[in-house]
């Protein structure tokens, strides 16, 4: 049976901080290790932080829900802003060697990098989604 945790945050940048003390707290209730905690630590703190400042615009009346799902040796996590949206294929990728030098768009490889799966989806009721799951 699958455990499940949901939080909200403000869109400010100390919630990319907490969401991730609170999902390092999550995974190690269901016993999963440093390496796999670092890997997802990475993702959830690149995710905030594109909600927060991204999609929320740091508009504070704007939430950031943030969902940790365990199930057997898989962790999912899905982290929903409430801005306008955008197209993931539209971001740069970041190795191009005109893009090496930029500041942004290398969240989202690093997402791709250390988690098993990446999904975004526009929420039905406005705003985006990334979706991810790592397997222990």
């Amino acid at each position: 049976m699958a455990e499940k945790e949901e939080f909200t945050f403000p869109s400010r940048f100390e919630s990319v901080e907490e969401a991730a003390l609170r999902t390092e707290d999550f995974a190690r209730k269901f016993g999963f290790g440093d390496d796999f905690i670092s890997a997802v630590d990475i993702a959830v703190r690149e995710s905030v932080a594109n909600a927060v400042k991204h999609g929320n615009k740091l508009d504070e009346s704007k939430p950031v829900e943030v969902s940790l799902t365990c199930s057997g040796d898989w962790l999912e996590l899905t982290v929903r802003d409430h801005g306008p949206g955008f197209s993931h294929e539209d971001i740069p990728d970041p190795t191009e060697p005109e893009n090496l030098l930029k500041a942004s768009g290398r969240g989202i490889m690093f997402m791709r990098t250390f988690m098993d799966e990446v999904e975004w989806s526009n929420h039905p009721s406005g705003g985006m989604m990334v979706k991810m799951r790592k397997k222990q």
